[in-house]
């Protein structure tokens, strides 16, 4: 699988929203009230989200609305989330998805 930077070009301006703390692949990160967990994660610097199940492929959000399905991620042990549409909730455990969901 090739490397992606980890490095986020993406950045926050002030807020006043409370910030919620949840865990991405074990690291903690920091989101505001009402982020979408793709937003957060762009924002954190989390590179992509998913690999592809036949090539590897890294993948990360592209929409962000729910259309394209390459912001897949497993929260808090639920496969084949779409972290566009998911507003982050404090504690969540959040991982890179690997391939398709185990049926």
């Amino acid at each position: 699988m090739r490397s992606i930077p980890t490095g986020s070009s993406f950045s926050r301006l002030d807020d006043p929203r409370a910030e919620l703390r949840f865990s991405f692949e074990g690291r903690a990160m920091v989101a505001r009230e009402g982020d979408t967990l793709a937003a957060a994660l762009l924002a954190g610097g989390a590179g992509f989200f998913r690999a592809t199940p036949v090539s590897a492929s890294p993948r990360a959000p592209w929409c962000m609305m729910g259309v394209c399905f390459d912001c897949l991620v497993e929260v808090d042990g639920v496969a084949s989330r779409q972290a566009c549409l998911i507003e982050v909730r404090e504690g969540m455990r959040v991982r890179r998805q690997h391939g398709a969901k185990a049926l």
